[in-house]
């Protein structure tokens, strides 16, 4: 669930000329009850957990052909569509996904108007001539399957380039070796994850699912650790990490493990990765055989959520004793954190949220209440760090250097009503070079939008973060169609950022509203952990606090409020409508985590108990079943409309979370508003897919919430 973290990426669904299909009937109950530690709870749709069952293809089938119907037959959705295609169309090419080799190579995902799929290009600096590396739609024959690229890992040397390439946006990757010149070595190995490539250049290690198979419970169960030497088959691929090469540690079910290979350490790391922030990280010397022991770099409890190295020191941001984080650091040759000191200290008022090396020193940023972004930089031979002068108001920085070797620095900025911006800084000259990778390019439309950050009580009295993106010129009458979106868990922040979906969106009038949510990481690790496990009920009920403030201060009714979310954010989606469906016209969870109490029995389950729980245990059972949205769905009751999603290629959220909630509400709602269910039977959990069909999702979620909330362009004849 936590790789849905971009605003807005979900799984998608394909086109279809305008027709009527009948409404499928409602999905046969079949009652199981399960007793949880003396609670006895009715599960009327278990068998739905089958996903080879016939029966249950069938009935999503059914629903994805209906649901699609009725979306595609709403007035203004093709409108819209055709409205955020060209304002996506303005740029003459999209950039993104950049590496950057020690030889000053340059590769890059680019997508040119009129492609639904982006290529792989090169180019020798900034201001080489680019050329055409790799196009993924050249990969494979095989017309049934769409294949995007899911990585681009180039060596030190740059002479050899790994690509990942994922077919119907599954995360079941197949890895294609390149030389610089763009031959292409003879294996693919299949099913590989967190490439990182050894000093030598001719070899990296990476960690191997279990199987393809995204129902498989064992997926990712105690995977390992490969080292794969190029040009050689994968079959022949030697195991350096494993638990049962490595008992001592004492390797969870939970924890996947990666091995990263520190070149400025000269040190082969050990990642032992869950969803908790913290990690739980080991090293020792490279390509030793398991009779040497991995050395503790960090535990969990020493709350290290991410680490860098220079030549001479190791960098730790940690939440440790500050919930707005600090930097430690401490030398290379005594790398663990217990030998770490504090060398940037915790802010009061702001959080910080990453830093990077480069050979003049450190460079970090901040953030105010999740919404406005500072970079500080503190030279190797300053005692106070520095904080830059923005070429505008950042809602959202980003940093990225290209080695510790060198001096460069870009620091890319935006808002919510800011296109990215990309600067090379000068440290000595204290200056901004603007250097987009793509033109600029112009949105007038900007000019009609305003952003609006203010602090709305939530149901405790705790005051939450809120952006409000609308017109300029908005009369506050209670008659404006409003669209909540939040997420809330993982630490996971929702930074300003533009967005050419919001513009089109709000091209039609509509208000979009992020509530900056308990379980998000805005105000730092403590926001977090308000909003996780026991104290998870603060995400929805401060997206139902948002909602209240939206009606109460004259922005929309009840009528006219829709709320959507996706993967974790469905628990606030699904748990706001069950304990509020008199506020809203229209939600939308996309392939939302509805069943919390069942998560744990899916393949992607036992990795997300640190931040939900564990139904084994009787005390996070309950909390599980406060947050399980197909538990409180209740009988009888006014639901909004609906309009569900799931994909059937989804390894994190498996498509059935997403068909029982449908199937339960189908039954229970007493209201005449749709309960569409939508199943992408060619897609996964969200991205690597064709662009058209993203926005074809955008435009079909959108003229969905505008025909429920009375707009006169989405209404439809029948």
């Amino acid at each position: 669930m936590k790789n849905l973290l971009i605003l807005f990426l979900f799984t998608t669904f394909c086109t279809l000329t305008a027709q009527e299909i009948s409404k499928p009937g409602l999905a046969p109950v079949k009652m199981v009850v399960d007793n949880y530690h003396g609670v006895e709870l009715e599960d009327p749709y278990r068998y739905m957990e089958d996903l080879s069952n016939e029966e249950v293809i069938k009935w999503m089938k059914d629903n994805a052909d209906y649901a699609k119907s009725v979306l595609n037959n709403i007035p203004g959705k093709q409108k819209l569509f055709d409205a955020i295609m060209e304002l996506i169309n303005r740029s003459s090419e999209s950039i993104y996904a950049l590496s950057i080799t020690k030889d000053d190579a340059y590769y890059y995902l680019k997508r040119k108007p009129g492609e639904d799929i982006a290529k792989i290009y090169k180019r020798q600096g900034f201001s080489g001539e680019e050329v055409l590396f790799f196009d993924p739609e050249t990969y494979n024959s095989d017309a049934e399957r769409t294949y995007t690229i899911s990585s681009i890992s180039p060596n030190f040397q740059g002479d050899k380039i790994v690509v990942g390439v994922s077919p119907d946006g599954s995360e079941n990757p197949e890895i294609i070796i390149f030389k610089a010149n763009g031959e292409k070595y003879p294996e693919v190995l299949h099913l590989p994850t967190g490439i990182s490539w050894l000093k030598s250049g001719n070899a990296f290690y990476y960690n191997k699912y279990n199987s393809a198979d995204v129902t498989d419970l064992n997926r990712q169960i105690f995977t390992k650790v490969y080292k794969h030497e190029v040009g050689t088959d994968q079959k022949s691929d030697s195991v350096v990490f494993s638990k049962e090469l490595y008992p001592d540690l004492k390797i969870k079910d939970l924890e996947i493990p990666f091995i990263f290979y520190s070149e400025e350490a000269d040190l082969d790391v050990l990642f032992l990765s869950t969803v908790d922030n913290n990690m739980d990280l080991f090293y020792k010397s490279p390509l030793t055989d398991n009779s040497e022991k991995w050395k503790t770099l960090t535990t969990r409890e020493d709350n290290v959520v991410d680490v860098k190295a220079s030549k001479e020191f190791v960098y730790y941001l940690s939440s440790k004793e500050a919930p707005k984080y600090k930097i430690l650091r401490t030398s290379i040759g005594r790398p663990s954190v217990a030998n770490a000191k504090t060398f940037v200290g915790e802010y009061d008022e702001e959080t910080i949220k990453g830093f990077e090396l480069t050979k003049d020193g450190l460079y970090y940023i901040t953030m105010r209440n999740g919404v406005e972004a500072s970079v500080y930089f503190l030279a190797n031979d300053a005692n106070s760090p520095r904080k830059l002068d923005l070429p505008f108001t950042a809602g959202e920085a980003t940093l990225r250097g290209k080695n510790i070797e060198s001096s460069e620095i870009w620091i890319t900025i935006s808002g919510w009503t800011s296109p990215d911006k990309r600067y090379l800084y000068n440290p000595r000259e204290d200056s901004f070079k603007l250097q987009q990778l793509s033109a600029v390019v112009e949105y007038p439309e900007l000019d009609d939008l305003v952003a609006k950050e203010v602090m709305v009580e939530s149901h405790d009295g705790v005051m939450v973060p809120v952006s409000i993106i609308h017109n300029k010129n908005l009369e506050l009458n209670g008659k404006n169609p409003v669209t909540l979106y939040g997420y809330g868990s993982y630490g996971i922040s929702m930074a300003p950022t533009f967005s050419t979906v919001v513009l089109g969106y709000t091209i039609f009038n509509g208000i979009l509203v992020v509530p900056h949510v308990r379980g998000g990481g805005e105000l730092g690790e403590a926001w977090h952990n308000a909003g996780k496990k026991e104290t998870k009920p603060n995400t929805w009920k401060d997206a139902i606090a948002t909602a209240e403030y939206m009606i109460r201060e004259g922005y929309t009714s009840p009528g006219k409020l829709s709320i959507f979310g996706g993967s974790a954010g469905g628990i606030l989606v699904g748990r706001a409508i069950t304990e509020r469906p008199d506020l809203f016209s229209a939600a939308a969870p996309l392939v939302g985590s509805m069943n919390a109490v069942r998560s744990e029995e899916s393949p992607n389950g036992p990795v997300n108990t640190p931040e939900f729980g564990t139904s084994k245990n009787p005390g996070e059972f309950k909390w599980l079943l406060e947050m399980d949205a197909y538990h409180n769905i209740r009988k009888g009751v006014n639901y909004p409309a609906m309009l569900i999603t799931s994909g059937i290629n989804d390894p994190r959220v498996t498509a059935w979370e997403p068909a029982k909630f449908a199937a339960k509400m189908q039954v229970a709602t007493a209201s005449d508003k749709p309960v569409l269910f939508l199943t992408n039977f060619k897609g996964g959990h969200g991205g690597r897919t064709k662009l058209s069909d993203t926005i074809d999702e955008f435009a079909g979620i959108f003229a969905f919430f505008y025909w429920q909330a009375g707009h006169p362009d989405f209404q439809p004849k029948n």
